[in-house]
């Protein structure tokens, strides 16, 4: 008999590609997704997933490249370096005009609301504005509105939600936890593609960080060093010789002159990441999950977004791993 499982997908950002691997790795093993809890990235690969649109999602964004993704940042200059249009536009084109209570599964989308200072689940009504609630980080996409309440990211209260699966009629409780530590054993895997042209990709840059000047530094006393990486995207895909004898944390902190992040949005989102990290482990204890799915906060950066073949992959890697010692240990 099949077991069905009651899936719970984290938050953090682009790293939330790693749940598809994990729906894909649960499916070919014949688990039964019988409900979903999501939050950001969680709340929108959960979504999709419910839809039935997740193979067209993962089309999608396995063949966006660089440019591909600059081309989606819909500058704001208002509470969020970008209005998301173009992103959650095409999800919307995916997915369709859905209502959550006519999805196959019973599905919960967590946001905050800031205004009540209070979690919000998403149990029914409009799929799409669930999700774009859900995933409005703080500092990265612009909060959604409704009513007197102003949403943000689910994961400023709780980036692991367990609680809205716990009473469902499952036979366990699987969580994915994306911001996980003490995961050395896992890299990011290396998928080639074809090189992007650099001249097109300085010229978007250049147009981007003129739009948003606080996505870099300008410290005086700074002038004569190397430009800053791009805190959006990690442009020099080849590493060097060195760097391969001894890889540096993909969540290491872009530095400039040992002084700290690379930009005010990059200081902004691994405060947020800190932040989620130590509620996670919060959520985990308070109501543990029959199977807990770790993949490494370290392995990229919450903005990697245009990295999801690796992390799809490395998803589906660690949940192999982590369901052959569960399957082993309840044989």
């Amino acid at each position: 008999m099949r077991k069905k499982v009651a899936l719970v997908l984290g938050s953090g950002g682009a790293r939330g590609y790693a749940h598809i691997g994990v729906i894909e790795e649960l499916e070919a093993r014949g688990y039964e997704i019988g409900c979903i809890a999501g939050c950001s990235m969680g709340a929108v690969i959960g979504g999709i997933y419910a839809a039935g649109k997740l193979a067209e999602y993962r089309e999608w964004t396995e063949s966006l490249d660089y440019l591909d993704v600059l081309r989606l940042l819909d500058v704001s200059f208002r509470l969020g370096a970008i209005r998301g249009e173009r992103v959650f536009g095409k999800i919307h084109e995916i997915v369709g005009e859905i209502e959550i209570e006519q999805l196959a599964i019973p599905y919960t989308a967590v946001a905050t609301d800031l205004t009540n200072q209070q979690e919000i689940w998403f149990q029914e009504g409009c799929l799409h504005k669930a999700m774009r609630a859900s995933a409005a980080i703080p500092s990265l996409f612009t909060p959604v509105t409704q009513g007197s309440r102003m949403l943000v990211d689910g994961g400023l209260l709780n980036p692991l939600p367990i609680v809205p699966v716990v009473s469902s009629h499952c036979d366990l409780i699987v969580a994915v936890n994306l911001n996980a530590l003490n995961q050395k054993q896992y890299q990011l895997p290396v998928i080639e593609r074809p090189a992007a042209i650099k001249g097109k990709i300085d010229q978007l840059m250049g147009s981007l960080g003129a739009k948003l000047s606080f996505l870099r530094r300008e410290d005086n006393d700074l002038e004569s060093q190397d430009e800053t990486p791009n805190p959006w995207l990690d442009t020099d895909r080849e590493a060097t010789a060195s760097e391969e004898a001894a890889p540096k944390s993909a969540s290491d902190s872009r530095v400039v002159g040992n002084v700290g992040p690379a930009s005010l949005l990059e200081l902004v989102n691994q405060s947020f990441e800190t932040m989620q990290t130590s509620l996670a482990q919060y959520k985990i204890a308070g109501y543990p999950p029959d199977v807990l799915i770790n993949v490494p906060k370290r392995v990229c950066r919450f903005f990697d977004f245009h990295k999801a073949p690796e992390l799809i992959q490395l998803g589906r890697q660690i949940a192999s791993d982590t369901l052959d010692r569960y399957e082993r240990d309840h044989a």
